[in-house]
């Protein structure tokens, strides 16, 4: 149905190392910033944070590196930029996105993400870039970042994983799609057996068609494929609990390029876009 001109995508997950000297890096991006006085995080006035070395249980709030396969001279940076004076939450935050040069470290480009490193129950788990093949029209590439969600509830769990796309176009980097739901889970449960869950993972596709000029061509529609199961758990009669799937489910959705996004279908964007 989507034919064989579709071209998947699948994540490529950034490399640790691929920072470097990650302090280095974010003295040369952020020249104001005041090293702490063991170098694993920076203050920029008035109270935001930011670490450059972390443990694994920080590594959210930490600096994410990856080498651009489509531009193998340029690597991309995600800086969380964390409020260290609030106290009604979690974490408060933004993230600033850089297109950094890898022979010289100069920053080239620089988008400023307000309030994705926020969170509360829902807690942030995993920041990565995604960097698959998203040719999106003659010369123009595009990176994903997506951010993992969780909460740990026993009665009411839930996980999610949303993807934004970033395109480079002459000197500006800029969101092409916001807030696309990629991955999720969730339910009700008394805690012990009964209850309902649903999963969905939700691929995407480069397709042929073709909407809204950059100069004498289209940018590329983008189809998403979401794969949906839910179940029905049960006690048995000797209390066993015992798992009832339901039938699997799919659909498929066109995201079209209108001249400046990608619009997200209802079903598959973020609460609260």
């Amino acid at each position: 149905m989507l034919g064989a001109a579709l071209a998947s995508l699948s994540p490529a997950k950034a490399a640790a190392g691929d920072c470097g000297d990650a302090a280095a890096l974010v003295q040369q991006a952020y020249p104001n910033a005041r090293k702490s006085a063991d170098g694993t995080s920076f203050t920029l006035e008035p109270h935001t944070s930011i670490t450059s070395t972390f443990t694994e249980s920080e590594a959210p709030f930490g600096l994410v590196c990856k080498i651009w396969p489509a531009h193998v001279d340029l690597l991309l940076v995600a800086v969380p930029l964390i409020d260290s004076a609030n106290g009604d939450h979690l974490h408060v935050g933004d993230i600033e996105l850089l297109v950094v040069d890898r022979n010289t470290r100069r920053v080239r480009q620089r988008l400023l993400q307000p309030g994705l490193m926020t969170d509360d129950a829902i807690v942030i788990e995993k920041v990565e870039f995604e960097t698959g093949r998203y040719a999106l029209a003659p010369n123009v590439s595009a990176f994903g970042l997506r951010i993992e969600m969780a909460h740990h509830s026993l009665t009411a769990p839930f996980t999610g994983t949303d993807l934004r796309l970033y395109a480079l176009t002459g000197d500006t980097l800029r969101v092409v799609l916001d807030g696309l739901v990629v991955a999720g889970s969730g339910g009700d449960s008394d805690g012990s057996c009964a209850g309902y869950f649903h999963s969905s993972q939700v691929s995407l596709a480069i397709s042929p068609a073709r909407h809204h000029g950059y100069h004498d061509h289209g940018y590329h529609d983008i189809t998403a494929i979401e794969r949906s199961n839910t179940d029905n758990p049960s006690p048995d009669h000797n209390g066993e609990c015992q798992s009832h799937p339901g039938k699997p489910a799919k659909r498929t959705y066109w995201m079209r390029y209108d001249g400046s996004r990608y619009a997200v279908p209802a079903a598959l964007k973020v609460m609260g876009l």
